[in-house]
């Protein structure tokens, strides 16, 4: 395996364990605020820029399952 692969992998493991703390991250139970809401958007986004040119598959689930995460919540409108 040449030096390129192997720093390829270690950022892919790297990406990967930081998916996973920026998804614990996004549990409602600790990003309550709008302030660490607005924190929470920043780090999935740059974690998406950094996930653009992985080719590890478990890189792109995590970045999918971020982007939800940061989504607009749907709200409920009621008219009278």
């Amino acid at each position: 395996m040449s030096d390129v692969a192997k720093i390829d992998k270690l950022l892919d493991e790297t990406l990967v364990n930081l998916g996973a703390m920026v998804l614990r991250l996004a549990d409602p139970a600790v990003t309550r605020t709008a302030d660490e809401h607005r924190a929470l958007a920043k780090s999935v986004r740059q974690y998406a820029r950094c996930a653009e040119r992985s080719v590890d598959p478990r890189v792109h689930q995590l970045r999918e399952e971020l982007e939800k995460t940061v989504e607009p919540r749907p709200r409920l409108v009621w008219s009278q």
